[in-house]
């Protein structure tokens, strides 16, 4: 290739880059391995159906490429969604609209399905979200138990940055996230969301977290308060001390996967918390 034809490439490539970058992208909604049939209905041992909520910047493809078919192995009916996309970018408008856009997916999950209530399973913002759909949009009588593995609770003192494994890399800068801002430890979203307290009644809460989380941190800020019998908080390295799960992986981790089951095993309440995972 002669100099002048390998410029003309390289600038070629150069414009195609630029011209992707500039243009929004585009918010595809693939399912996870074992999630979204529509034709499952609960059986007596697993009458809820599951509902997954991804964290941010996450879709549920990725988020959920693991405990999905792992839940539905088990028997579960398992469902997931994405929501709050701006520019393409998933999870990240404000928490409120995507608690708005929650509503309508359970509503449709119960219709589908017959149950009266479904268990939610979130991730970082995923298992925060959900509780101001129970709180203040009416949802608590329809969700017998949330999960939330590593969620954010209470807000971050840190950072909320996409994770460096997200491919392809959509323009965070575009996207604007507002989630990220609702998500900081003391904003007036977190304050409303706790303002009528961390449990709201009928719902049971189970909260996972890891000691190595460095996007919501600290990470007992994660913990939610509330009686035995409605709230149980679980570290995963009192369980596992040697597990070095960081919060992006936590859906993933084979421990969590365990604790996960096991919360969603109760018949009525939280997880077990004497019950002891295998670590792996």
């Amino acid at each position: 290739m002669s100099l002048l034809s390998r410029a003309l490439s390289v600038a070629a490539a150069a414009v195609l880059a630029s011209s992707l970058m500039a243009a929004p992208a585009q918010a595809v909604d693939i399912s996870p391995p074992g999630a979204n049939d529509w034709s499952c209905k609960p059986s007596a041992e697993h009458p809820y159906p599951v509902v997954l909520v991804p964290g941010t910047f996450e879709s549920m493809e990725k988020n959920w490429s693991t405990l999905s078919p792992d839940l539905k192995s088990q028997g579960y009916c398992v469902f997931a969604l994405n929501y709050g996309a701006t520019n393409g970018v998933y999870a990240t408008a404000p928490v409120k609209d995507s608690a708005k856009e929650l509503a309508p997916f359970v509503d449709a999950v119960r219709s589908a399905t017959g149950a009266k209530q479904v268990d939610l399973v979130g991730h970082s913002q995923g298992g925060m979200m959900p509780r101001y759909y129970m709180g203040f949009l009416g949802g608590a009588k329809y969700v017998h138990q949330l999960v939330g593995i590593a969620p954010s609770n209470h807000g971050t003192e840190g950072v909320i940055l996409p994770p460096p494994d997200l491919v392809p890399t959509p323009d965070y800068t575009a996207a604007g996230c507002a989630a990220c801002a609702d998500q900081q430890a003391g904003s007036p979203f977190m304050k409303e969301l706790n303002s009528i307290g961390d449990t709201v009644a009928g719902p049971a809460y189970t909260v996972i977290s890891t000691t190595h989380d460095e996007v919501v941190i600290p990470y007992n800020s994660q913990f939610l308060s509330g009686s035995a019998r409605q709230v149980t908080n679980i570290t995963i390295q009192d369980k596992c001390p040697a597990d070095v799960i960081e919060h992006d992986q936590t859906p993933n981790d084979p421990v969590v996967h365990q604790l996960v089951a096991n919360a969603l095993a109760q018949a009525s309440g939280p997880a077990d918390p004497a019950y002891q995972p295998a670590c792996i």
